[in-house]
């Protein structure tokens, strides 16, 4: 098997659980989809068996270990009893491809392959091959109107990228300064700024960010193909300006449907480009169609550590509310665990809620209370307050003056907003399973078109993402990200929630004259041990109030100041009666006379 071209030291693979190694060699020769070659030497020896995974993620190298069993190339070895071993070299499109033929599952064989002295495949091959291995969209169903994924991406293994008037000779590994003028120069006047920015950026992640052993991605007909990039880019001017540059792929045969994948891909995958990086969700992708079974006996089959989780099952960790509990009904005096549950559910359905009623009806401290006990503890809370003059660049993210603490000069730089830090918080690997809550104290103060922006979109939409205004990303709201906001309804001067706000926030009225508020003074003063008289003053004043909006909530009544001597009379005096005298501005009421304590003791008798 001549081979001209450089030559490359002989490579091994040490197969699991302490088995044999196999032995083989690097061709300079390519395959039809570009994909450079490698041979499995004879006396090579393999698994007996392979994972369950292995004919759904890598179905061309099962295929081909079929039929080097059934043909006798790969047979029961006398060498090494309970192995299989081949009776003459085999010729693989890959090198991936030849380590899964004897491993019996997925493989990245550019570094799995090594030589004697430890060094793995990739070293020896002209391309920078550093970091783990990533995963890629490229979308081919939007190229002038034709499907690529159908007619050439799946039966030719290969994905495409779209570069009509770029230079021929632009090499694989090229420098983004380099393709910036490049494009600069090669779309001068078939593309406007913002096309050549998104062009350079996407020609980069082609041509110089993938590498053979990375997932690729690709949508067509409603259904996600995952396949493992096999080789290196090559430049080719294709007759109709569609495919000019290419990377051989090993697709899976079978898709999966968009509308079953797990939320946080779907967010990744709606980014509205050609290229994307995905490897943020590559754990996820990484799990598509297999059993947890079967995933830790792929793990147990690469031996992996025993003792580390398998990343694919991590990712499938599920988000979960924990069900209230009666100790928390105790604690929070509510007066029946059920309704705890129904709040819990209209979180897990809507992810935002607003808990709305009068003032003193103990809206704040039931958000973190409840926020504190689903997400696990307070460091999964954050509250926030608005106000009328708060904005899109307070709550999420904007430009801030901030001093450079070398030079001293103050320059505006992009700044996160509270919003923006806990949807950082809650995506991060490992915390996706972990809910986070944040709080936004009187929610109706503010302009909320205003404030929210372009995210109003994501809180209905969660499985969707959108370009930010400032930073130009693609953003989505984690899915275990939950909101929960407060809203007074006495203040009249606060404008009235839009329909738009109303269709995404389930609504809970916290009221005087509703549980769990209406018995909660009464359930407090039995609790503490202090004498019923004041839940019963309460009822008194709250039944002469007419406009419900308008009632006086138990909180009032709740601090220690009350129960020392004077207390009552004090915060009544200060706190109570003020609210009323705002209610009957302008009426002519005597509202010590209507409301005051002498009145309603009186009329108690």
């Amino acid at each position: 098997m001549a081979d001209d071209g450089p030559q490359y030291p002989d490579f091994r693979l040490r197969l699991p659980n302490g088995g044999p190694e196999a032995r083989g060699r690097l061709l300079t020769e390519k395959g039809t989809n570009g994909s450079q070659k490698f041979v499995v030497l004879a006396g090579s020896p393999g698994r007996s068996e392979v994972v369950p995974s292995f004919p759904v993620r890598m179905p061309s190298s099962y295929r081909l270990r079929q039929r080097l069993i059934d043909e006798g190339v790969l047979t029961e070895s006398a060498k090494w009893p309970g192995w299989l071993e081949t009776t003459r070299d085999v010729e693989c499109n890959s090198p991936s491809a030849a380590a899964e033929i004897l491993v019996g599952r997925s493989a990245n064989g550019w570094l799995e392959w090594k030589t004697d002295d430890g060094h793995p495949l990739s070293d020896y091959l002209d391309q920078v091959w550093w970091g783990p291995n990533r995963a890629w969209l490229v979308r081919g169903s939007n190229v002038s109107g034709l499907d690529l994924v159908r007619r050439l991406w799946l039966p030719e293994g290969l994905v495409t990228l779209r570069a009509r008037h770029l230079r021929q000779g632009v090499e694989q590994g090229v420098s983004k300064d380099r393709l910036r003028t490049a494009v600069e120069e090669d779309y001068a006047s078939t593309a406007t700024y913002n096309q050549k920015v998104q062009l350079v950026e996407e020609l980069h992640m082609f041509l110089s960010r993938m590498k053979p052993g990375d997932t690729m991605c690709t949508i067509s007909g409603g259904r996600l193909y995952v396949g493992k990039i096999t080789g290196d880019a090559e430049q080719l001017a294709s007759e109709d300006g569609r495919s000019d540059l290419r990377r051989p792929v090993d697709w899976a045969d079978d898709g999966h449907a968009y509308e079953g994948l797990p939320e946080a891909l779907q967010q990744k995958l709606s980014a509205q480009h050609d290229v994307v990086d995905l490897t943020a969700v590559k754990d996820l992708i990484d799990g598509l169609g297999i059993s947890d079974e079967d995933l830790i006996e792929e793990a147990e089959a690469a031996d992996r550590d025993p003792s580390v989780e398998v990343p694919a099952l991590t990712a499938r960790r599920e988000l979960e509310l924990p069900e209230p509990t009666d100790e928390l009904a105790e604690e929070l005096l509510v007066h029946d665990t059920d309704w705890l549950r129904e709040v819990r559910d209209l979180l897990w359905d809507e992810r935002q809620l607003v808990l709305y009623g009068p003032p003193g009806t103990g809206k704040t401290y039931l958000a973190l209370k409840l926020a504190e006990f689903l997400g696990g503890g307070p460091e999964q809370v954050k509250l926030v307050q608005f106000h009328p003059s708060y904005a899109y660049e307070d709550f999420f993210e904007g430009f801030r003056p901030q001093e450079d603490p070398q030079t001293r000069e103050v320059a505006f730089r992009l700044t996160a907003g509270p919003l923006r830090e806990l949807a950082d918080l809650a995506s991060r690997e490992g915390n996706r399973h972990i809910p986070h809550f944040l709080i936004i104290d009187e929610i109706n103060r503010a302009n909320l078109a205003k404030v929210f922006g372009e995210l109003y979109f994501l809180l209905e939409y969660r499985n969707k993402s959108v370009r930010l205004t400032y930073s130009g990303d693609d953003f989505a709201l984690p899915p275990n990200l939950f909101v929960i906001g407060t809203m007074n309804t006495a203040d009249r001067s606060i404008a009235l929630v839009d329909a738009a706000m109303r269709r995404r926030f389930a609504f809970v009225e916290l009221s005087p004259r509703t549980e769990p508020t209406s018995g909660l003074l009464r359930r407090w003063l039995t609790r503490e041990g202090h004498d019923a008289e004041l839940a019963d003053l309460l009822e008194a004043l709250n039944s002469r109030i007419d406009d419900a909006d308008f009632r006086i909530g138990p909180s009032y009544l709740m601090k220690r100041g009350v129960y020392r001597e004077g207390g009552l009379e004090r915060t009544w005096r200060t706190k109570i009666l003020p609210l009323l005298e705002e209610y009957h501005y302008g009426e002519g009421v005597d509202v010590e006379k209507r409301y005051g304590l002498a009145a309603l003791r009186e009329s108690s008798r």
